[in-house]
């Protein structure tokens, strides 16, 4: 086992390793953004970087209920730039 820690995908619930998951995060402001880095403070959110993960996202609205607000489609056509 690495010493890489584990984070849930928001979509499909699999824990793996924090490098393999893409966080998105909601910081002081309100304001929601990809943290490519993991580096960014406020509450984070965690998703496979697949296109599967992302649609199953949007179909249950995951990110809505990990940051308690809506999610603007400009957010999702973000990650998908960065998935693809």
């Amino acid at each position: 086992m690495s010493n890489n820690p584990l984070r849930m995908c928001v979509a499909c619930r699999e824990m793996k390793e924090k490098t393999q998951l893409l966080k998105v995060v909601k910081n002081k402001n309100g304001t929601i953004e990809i943290d490519e880095h993991s580096k960014k403070e406020g509450r984070g959110a965690y998703l496979c970087k697949n296109s599967e993960c992302l649609n199953l996202c949007i179909k249950k609205k995951c990110f809505n209920r990990s940051f308690k607000s809506n999610i603007s489609e400009d957010i999702y056509n973000k990650i998908k730039e960065y998935i693809n």
